[in-house]
């Protein structure tokens, strides 16, 4: 009887075709060793993703899941971890800025049991920021001092990561915009969490989606996470 996958890979995108022609084939390498799927799931970008998708070889390596009337990274993450069926569930960025080669070293520690969540950082030794522009690196410090009460993790902006499946049950993820695992570690608490250095990389087409409505969502998301949190003290101290 054939086995199911043991990772599955959740890659959003919205407009990203060009650099899934590049990534995908690098994905497919990486995920070698390992009985992986990779579903895309595309927020209806109209940009010939489908035709990239169906030309991967072999056929059917890459599954394709297009949503209509639906849009935002961290919903798409859900959505496609439960359309897959891995234990262990892995994302990143369809715009080439995380290396698809690091994969095994987020995967491993979460197969051998020695993390929950093992996300790619730019903060910790040996990781990098790129070559961001001041601006762009300039928000990124700023949303993860605001989101530095939440969690110990250095950086909760990271949106490449590799997660034990079960822990997603732990808590009513409902995300707000693009930053789906500071969501998980606000939430469902993954425990320990290792953070493995990365250097994060220039998108490999396309534009960045990056924008005052993305941050101004970013500021919700925290918003709402921080009420969540003295929610939880709250039912916390009355159950004592």
């Amino acid at each position: 009887m054939e086995r199911g996958p043991e990772v599955s890979v959740v890659l959003p995108t919205l407009r990203e075709a060009e650099s899934l022609r590049t990534l995908l084939p690098r994905l497919v390498a990486a995920l070698r060793p390992y009985r992986a799927e990779i579903l895309v799931v595309d927020d209806d970008s109209r940009d010939g993703t489908e035709g990239v998708v169906a030309g991967i070889d072999p056929p059917g390596t890459v599954r394709l899941y297009v949503r209509t009337g639906t849009r935002g990274l961290a919903s798409a993450v859900l959505e496609g971890a439960a359309r897959t069926t891995g234990p262990i569930l892995a994302v990143l960025d369809a715009d080439g800025s995380h290396p698809p080669e690091l994969l095994p070293a987020l995967l491993e520690p979460v197969r051998r049991g020695d993390a929950e969540l093992a996300l790619a950082s730019r903060h910790v030794p040996g990781g990098a920021p790129g070559d961001m522009s001041r601006t762009r690196l300039w928000i990124s410090r700023s949303a993860a001092l605001l989101a530095r009460p939440l969690t110990p993790v250095k950086d909760p902006m990271s949106g490449f990561f590799a997660i034990r499946r079960s822990v997603l049950a732990r808590g009513p993820l409902q995300p707000l915009g693009y930053k789906i695992a500071l969501e998980i570690l606000v939430k469902c608490r993954p425990e320990p969490v290792v953070e493995v250095p990365f250097r994060f990389e220039e998108r490999i087409a396309g534009e960045s989606k990056l924008g005052s409505l993305v941050i101004g969502s970013y500021l919700r998301h925290v918003a709402r996470l921080y009420a969540y949190r003295v929610a939880s003290w709250g039912r916390a101290s009355r159950t004592r």
